[in-house]
């Protein structure tokens, strides 16, 4: 039997998370007007909020459950506004290798891009969230696993099969759900599982086997990554990010932060400062332009 080389069908370059689209310079940066290179894909997965999505010169209504998937040289934007509902979504970047093995999945994903935009329901948040941490993952089985979790999911897409979900995950859906709506507020272990309806022994187990964390380190990381948001794009002092982020003081954020990104806040910030890329209509054409 002919083993094919997950590597020569696609390569996973950048999976992100965009949370409630509404600061000014988020908004500059992510609604740009711009296109990718040869062979590199781009899928667009709303999770929430409204909004459009521009593509080439056809602009769709976004809703919740709407996938894109916008193809080579085609210029596509996020048209978001600074609204009470702003849009949350999941992009993936990834490049269909040029050999023959790629060939049948790269014309899947063509004559799936030349249909209108799929509305595949509310239930893949955990989907692409689990497939962004293992595609981070140190660990090379956990790579594998992304990709081929990945490629699973184009080639029953492009054939209008749906994939479901497995039973357990609507509890994770749930978490996750609710840990981002409360990033700014403080919660507890034992107030997430009596609201999910499950204990919380289980719902430890279902974070290690899925995501590979605890929940609280979970929580804690959107926390960072919220902080992160705000060290770059506003003004904010990082002792009032600390304060609007509910840690217990700016020596305990400081600490936390630089735990999980490597960098104080405010060499973070420097740092972010200094490699920010314009915005406008562009065409990017590797994932340090993203």
């Amino acid at each position: 039997m002919h083993k094919i080389d997950l590597k020569m069908l696609i390569q996973l370059q950048d999976i992100v998370f965009v949370y409630q689209l509404k600061n000014a310079e988020d908004i500059k940066w992510h609604t740009r007007h711009h296109s990718h290179r040869a062979r590199q894909f781009e899928l667009h997965y709303f999770i929430g909020g409204e909004g459009h999505f521009r593509v080439g010169g056809t602009l769709h209504t976004v809703q919740p459950g709407s996938m894109f998937i916008c193809p080579p040289r085609i210029p596509h934007a996020i048209v978001a506004r600074k609204t009470d509902n702003p849009i949350s979504y999941y992009a993936v970047l990834f490049t269909i290798e040029e050999t023959s093995e790629a060939g049948e999945l790269e014309a899947i994903l063509y004559r799936t891009t030349s249909k209108p935009p799929q509305n595949i329901g509310f239930n893949y948040r955990f989907f692409f969230e689990e497939l962004k941490e293992r595609s981070r993952s140190a660990s090379s089985v956990r790579r594998q696993a992304a990709l081929y979790q990945f490629i699973s999911f184009l080639y029953l897409i492009g054939d209008g099969d749906i994939p479901v979900g497995e039973p357990g995950n609507i509890h994770l859906e749930k978490a996750l759900d609710m840990m981002q709506d409360k990033v700014f507020d403080r919660l507890r272990l034992p107030e997430v599982a009596e609201r999910l309806g499950i204990t919380e022994s289980y719902m430890i187990r279902l974070f290690r086997k899925k995501l590979n964390i605890t929940p609280m380190k979970y929580y804690t990381r959107l926390k960072v990554e919220a902080a992160a948001a705000l060290l770059t794009d506003t003004p904010l002092a990082i002792y009032e990010i600390a304060d609007r982020l509910n840690f217990y003081s700016e020596y305990h954020f400081s600490r936390v932060f630089k735990h999980y990104t490597g960098s104080a806040p405010s060499m973070y910030r420097n740092e972010q400062y200094h490699r920010q890329a314009p915005t406008g209509e562009t065409h990017y054409d590797n994932q340090q332009d993203r």
